[in-house]
């Protein structure tokens, strides 16, 4: 699974091109499945992609139906700046 995301946070408190979610990262498990199906996600593993760190990288953008109204405050984050 390869989810690109961006969120409330997306430029304040993280990368303004958004994060992404990858369930091969750290051998992470990432969520569960419930008994209805739905797939339940674990944002702290959310990472910064490549592009975050250097211009010389191209990264995918999250489709319009990744882009979340409400703030993810889990996974990588900016440092705090004082």
């Amino acid at each position: 699974m390869f989810l690109p995301f961006v969120d409330a946070t997306s430029g304040t408190e993280t990368y303004g091109g958004g994060r992404y979610l990858l369930d091969t990262i750290k051998g992470a498990d990432l969520g569960v499945v419930r008994p209805d199906g739905a797939l339940v996600l674990d944002f702290n593993f959310s990472y910064f992609p490549s592009c975050a760190y250097s211009s010389r990288y191209v990264c995918p953008l999250a489709p319009l139906d990744n882009r979340l109204k409400g703030a993810v405050r889990a996974g990588e984050r900016l440092p705090i700046s004082k």
